[in-house]
């Protein structure tokens, strides 16, 4: 097959700019073969080059704490545990694909994420996800057929999840899902893995030794995926669905062998350096760990194992299919490694050798198809830098001309809160985690439902907190405060568990990062999360940008999902939200009255407004809070501890009267109003918890607060079988149990 003529407009046809292409021509001196053009295009796509997001996220605090490595340097980041343990975890997204491909895009989102964590060396041992659907019901916003094709994109995304995940033997603890009419087009579908691994077990995504030979190890090599990257550096549009050749194909039982024999591999000291193919594949691999070698590669793809003969170079270089890896052995000991996959029934085969020059040789049919300096390629060396221009958005105008005090104060409240609870963004998600394995390996101590999610850590006391957290609307409105609070309920989540914040991974899902409205979104958000992160201490270990989730008709809300993680020492003193014991005290922490309902749950579900301000944080408030609730979980003087979120107060009450669905308590809540009612129950002012405590510990609880110079109020006590908030809410936890536990469900059995 004769290869296309390389011009510019080829170049502009594979996602590269003018003045890219003619800066390929002064590094190579010449014009690039079609191959050359192809390694160039999918390195310096935004999915992998982060050409105009990286000046944003280098101003991220990206060491310190207990980060063993600093952020981007591997293929995951590496917190340190204590004991010679190191956790490595990270979160990416998969959203172009899932928007194509539903089951594809999501199963395969999930097997990248788990080849990160075990190419560190790691033990995969937890599996999280956030994901953002268009409206599963149907109003003024979204037309029946606009309705039959979320519900198809979730329900077979939520599968794509689960069989993954399942059949690989990693259990799913926890995640998030929002339903917004602005992911219509463009759902959200983020994946995060976490795993276990020795401090003089991990591995490095480096080629060194020159000689030292280069193979490639799990699957063979097919057509799945090629041009991956570079269609997730573009809008969603009409032309999306023919290139579902860019969505990759995966096969989780491959992956298992995969996984065990590279663990295996490491373990033997055969491994000089480990990357998985993920985005543009052999080309990412083979040049991403030359330029970190300051070295380079003799690649041969007459020996890659193909699943198509008449793979033309092009397409083997670039493509996406799953479950290989490139390692780097140990020369003289490619008899170990051979065997060792070979026990796995697994392709080990050698494809090349390090070069000492800083070059991909990449030859094929006994042509050299390719000589490019790896440098060049690769984010950190040559690929390009842009900072785009900034605008704050028009729509402020709009969304800021908001008078509260206008809204129309509600006769029902018990009607209120029930719409609210079984609001598809509040109630309960047992419809989708009930699809996935949430107990394989048998460490789960916290399961989906709760503030964070717990794992132990076997052969140790210790335990695992991790979460996944952002409210879009918060960061539409206001997208510093939105950033800010992302991070900080994230590890309110967390230290609610009683676990201490460590670190967090991102995934900084934009729109298009050349309108200067959605680059302001997204420099403001990274922001935001950059001085949370420095004020509780939580670096970021690394994570993943995507742009351009927009389409013709919708552009997402920025959402800049946060995974944190935080480490309990004595597994035994894991905290749950729900409530445990009828007469116990209920105490209110932090801010302990509410005023803001801007973006709110209650402004958007029940007066039909996005509108107003995100509410505000203050990071002094919040880190004395979650310092107050670790203390109280580790002295032992309370029995249950819950964050504050969407809904407000009279939402997170219900919560914790019947999370726990086998042994609902009641409360009886009594305080007096500051502010307006409807404000006062479902406003989502942050830096609130409700704990619940025998009212012989109060005493030594107002002692913690006032040392932390945290506010407390008793606001009630538990018991009974209604839920009773002063004189406007008294209802029933039967029936506000059927609204938050049922109401998906419903939704996703009628088929129309």
């Amino acid at each position: 097959m004769k290869e296309p003529e390389v011009n510019f407009e080829l170049a502009k046809e594979l996602g590269l700019i003018e003045e890219e292409y003619n800066r390929i021509l002064k590094i190579l001196g010449r014009v690039p073969t079609y191959t050359e053009l192809g390694i160039f295009s999918v390195m310096w796509s935004e999915h992998c080059s982060y050409k105009n997001s990286i000046i944003q996220v280098k101003t991220l605090p990206r060491s310190g704490g207990r980060l063993l490595v600093a952020a981007g340097e591997e293929n995951a980041g590496l917190v340190d545990i204590g004991d010679n343990l190191a956790v490595a975890f990270k979160i990416e997204s998969h959203n172009h694909p899932s928007a194509v491909e539903p089951y594809q895009g999501a199963a395969t989102g999930v097997g990248g994420i788990l080849r990160d964590i075990f190419t560190m060396g790691a033990r995969p041992i937890a599996a999280l996800n956030s994901l953002r659907f268009g409206l599963i019901t149907k109003n003024g916003k979204s037309s029946e057929e606009q309705v039959k094709r979320t519900k198809y994109l979730f329900k077979n995304v939520v599968k794509g999840i689960g069989d993954y995940g399942n059949c690989f033997g990693v259990p799913t603890i926890s995640g998030e899902v929002y339903f917004e009419d602005c992911y219509q087009d463009n759902p959200l579908v983020n994946a995060m893995a976490v795993g276990i691994v020795k401090h003089n077990k991990t591995a490095s995504a480096t080629a060194a030794g020159i000689g030292n030979p280069v193979f490639i190890v799990g699957s063979s090599t097919g057509k799945d995926g090629i041009h991956g990257a570079t269609f997730a550096s573009e809008e969603i549009s009409e032309e999306s669905e023919s290139k579902r050749p860019s969505v990759q194909v995966g096969d989780p039982f491959t992956e298992k062998l995969l996984l065990e024999a590279t663990l295996e591999a490491i373990r033997s000291g055969v491994v000089v350096g480990i990357q998985d193919m993920g985005a543009a594949g052999i080309t990412c691999s083979t040049s991403e760990m030359s330029a970190k070698g300051k070295c380079g590669m003799e690649i041969n793809l007459d020996l890659v194992p193909l699943r198509d003969e008449t793979m033309s170079s092009y397409e083997i270089m670039l493509s996406e299919s799953q479950e290989r890896m490139l390692v780097v052995i140990d020369k003289g000991k490619e008899n170990i490694a051979n065997e060792i996959f070979k026990k796995w029934d697994l392709n080990c085969v050698q494809v090349g050798k390090v070069i000492e020059e800083d070059k991909l040789e990449i030859y094929h049919k006994n042509e050299l198809v390719a000589d490019v300096p790896a440098f060049e390629l690769v984010l950190g060396g040559g690929a390009p830098v842009y900072e785009r221009d900034t605008k704050e958005p028009e729509y402020f105008k709009e969304t800021r001309e908001f008078n509260p005090e206008e809204l129309k104060e509600p006769e029902d409240y018990n009607r209120v809160l029930l719409q609210l609870l079984s609001a598809p963004n509040i109630s309960n998600k047992n419809w989708v985690y009930k699809q996935y394995d949430t107990q394989v390996r048998t460490n789960t101590v916290i399961l989906p439902g709760g503030d964070a999610s717990v794992i132990r850590i076997k052969k140790t006391n210790k335990a695992l907190s991790v979460k996944v957290d952002c409210n879009g609307k918060y960061v539409y409105l206001n997208p510093y405060k939105g950033g800010l609070i992302a991070v900080c309920e994230s590890a309110r989540n967390v230290a609610c568990t009683g676990a201490k914040p460590l670190a967090i991974t991102n995934c900084l899902n934009f729109g298009n990062p050349y309108n200067p409205e959605v680059y302001y979104q997204f420099s403001e958000a990274v922001r935001g999360i950059g001085d949370a992160c420095r004020k509780l201490n939580t670096p970021v270990t690394g994570g993943n940008v995507s742009f351009y989730n927009q389409s013709q008709d919708y552009a997402v809300y920025p959402t800049p999902v946060i995974g944190m993680l935080g480490l309990l020492e004595d597994v035994n003193k894991t905290m749950t939200s729900h409530f445990k014991n009828t007469g116990d005290s209920i105490y209110l922490l932090g801010n302990v009255s509410a005023n803001e309902i801007g973006g709110s749950e209650y402004l958007e579900k029940i007066h039909n407004q996005i509108k107003g301000d995100a509410p505000e944080l203050n990071l002094d408030v919040e880190k004395r809070l979650q310092e107050t609730v670790l203390e109280l979980i580790d002295s032992r003087l309370i029995n249950s501890a819950h964050d504050i979120s969407e809904g407000g107060l009279a939402v997170a009450l219900s919560e914790c009267c019947f999370t726990d669905v086998y042994k609902p308590i009641g409360c009886k809540i009594k305080f007096d109003y500051i502010n307006r009612k409807d404000f006062e129950l479902f406003g989502e002012t942050q830096s609130r918890i409700i704990i619940s405590a025998n009212e012989s510990n109060a005493h030594e609880i107002f002692d913690i607060c006032k040392k932390h110079n945290t506010k407390i109020m008793n606001i009630g006590f538990t018991g009974g079988e209604n839920l009773v908030i002063n004189d406007e809410i008294n209802v029933n936890l039967r029936i506000l149990i059927d609204g938050y536990f049922n109401s998906i469900n419903r939704i996703m059995e009628n088929n129309k």
